[in-house]
């Protein structure tokens, strides 16, 4: 077994995840066929996109709003993520921000009885929050998995192990 600087509890599942009978199974430093990210920000809009914040292929989600629990292409384990309410509370700031002052503008202008309100408003408000629900959520749980939190701390330290140094193979 090769030497670690972690604790010896972890070493053997860390061998068993990089070395099969020779072949490393997971990218080091010096192979990185997967595209990690460089940045929060890549991991970020990888999963503003949807994918994976590992390798940027695999879909994040499995329905709507529910996260997959591993990546189909990378096999990065995702369930670990603690987004709850956040994502909706951003999309409720991110929202009101874009459409209160245009709300105003028209209304300051124009004066538009309320069913033209109730009209263009409803559409906007409802298109708006339900088509950015699903990104906001898949970035919140991106950055949670570069920065290690919740369950994501194993991740991130076999991520920094195999950037760090290159485990030769046995």
């Amino acid at each position: 077994m090769t030497s670690h600087p972690l604790p010896v509890y972890l070493c053997r599942p860390i061998d068993t995840m990089l070395h099969c009978e020779g072949e490393i199974l997971m990218p080091t430093s010096t192979d990185d066929r997967q595209g990690r990210p460089t940045s929060a920000f890549q991991a970020m809009l990888r999963g503003f996109r949807g994918r994976c914040p590992n390798c940027g292929e695999g879909r994040m989600f499995r329905a709507f709003l529910k996260v997959a629990d591993e990546c189909p292409s990378c096999g990065e384990e995702l369930h670990h993520h603690r987004a709850d309410d956040f994502p909706a509370y951003l999309v409720i700031v991110i929202v009101g921000h874009i459409l209160i002052p245009i709300v105003l503008a028209v209304e300051t202008e124009f004066a538009p009885p309320y069913w033209v309100h109730l009209a263009l408003w409803l559409p906007a408000v409802l298109g708006m929050t339900l088509g950015l629900l699903q990104p906001v959520k898949g970035a919140i749980v991106a950055g949670q998995w570069y920065g290690g939190m919740h369950g994501f701390e194993e991740a991130r330290r076999l991520r920094e192990l195999a950037t760090v140094r290159s485990i030769p193979a046995r």
